[in-house]
């Protein structure tokens, strides 16, 4: 019985802290509301777009508003921002961003012209970052096995916490998804995406392959100090580090091209877009 509520619990666990960053990240669609007197307009902006086409940007079609603008600028380079109408097509109103090399960004934000006033909104700044195309063969198995190691490493710590020996078996296997989805797959999802395969230390900030390359280390400790006999408290430590970089925000930290050397760099999208 106690097995079975471990695992319920690791697996309730996971899915809570994947949908917490899901959430949180800043490179999920910003969720937006735009209120024109008793008419409120609800919608999605991007904030993560392939770097082979223009990002389209959509919205409802609403009376309560006559026009409604684009307003875009390189990110983080200090220019004035284009300006660009929506148009209408099908049944909604759509604008599009112009695409950018892997790693490079856009600011922008949209501002609405009442029908009824002059009033006009303007939407909060969201900062979209662009990506190169990465091929099914290396996404799908980096996303399961961190996705795994995760749920692996919660019944490590779960087991090592009710004294069940098994979390040393637990622990081995979450360290080698974590070296196969996070230090093999990771870096080469990475260099598809934004031509560089590891911005971590020594060779940047990257947030990501950072916490990576952490979580990798504590639980290395934990299985090196587990070979001879158990030792539950390297197994939860190593488990909470785990927890707790997973729920930090992905991307924090992340790529990004600098428009004035054409190198990709360490930037910082931050939560406030």
């Amino acid at each position: 019985m106690k097995t079975i509520l471990f695992w319920t619990l690791a697996v309730v666990i996971t899915l809570a802290s994947a949908y917490y960053q899901r959430k949180t990240g800043p490179t999920y669609p910003k969720k937006v509301e735009i209120q024109f007197a008793d008419n409120s307009i609800k919608f999605a902006l991007p904030r993560s777009s392939d770097s082979n086409e223009d990002r389209v940007v959509e919205l409802p079609t609403n009376n309560a508003f006559n026009s409604v603008k684009l307003h875009y600028r390189r990110f983080p380079v200090n220019e004035p921002f284009s300006t660009l109408n929506f148009k209408q097509q099908d049944n909604k109103l759509i604008a599009y961003l112009p695409k950018q090399a892997p790693a490079g960004k856009l600011e922008y934000f949209l501002s609405f012209k009442s029908s009824e006033s002059e009033e006009e909104i303007e939407t909060e700044h969201v900062v979209i970052r662009f990506k190169g195309s990465v091929p099914a063969w290396a996404l799908i198995p980096h996303i399961i096995f961190m996705f795994v190691a995760m749920l692996l490493s919660n019944l490590s710590g779960l087991f090592a916490l009710g004294k069940i020996e098994k979390h040393v078996f637990y622990g081995k296997l979450t360290l080698l998804l974590l070296l196969f989805g996070g230090m093999i797959f990771g870096p080469i999802v990475q260099h598809y995406a934004f031509g560089q395969a590891w911005t971590g230390i020594p060779f940047g900030w990257d947030l990501t392959d950072n916490k990576t390359l952490i979580a990798v280390i504590f639980w290395l400790v934990a299985v090196l100090g587990n070979r001879k006999s158990p030792k539950y408290r390297y197994t939860l430590i190593a488990s909470i580090v785990l927890f707790l970089i997973y729920i930090i925000p992905h991307s924090l930290f992340g790529s990004e091209l600098d428009y004035s050397s054409g190198e990709v760099i360490t930037g910082f999208i931050q939560l406030l877009f």
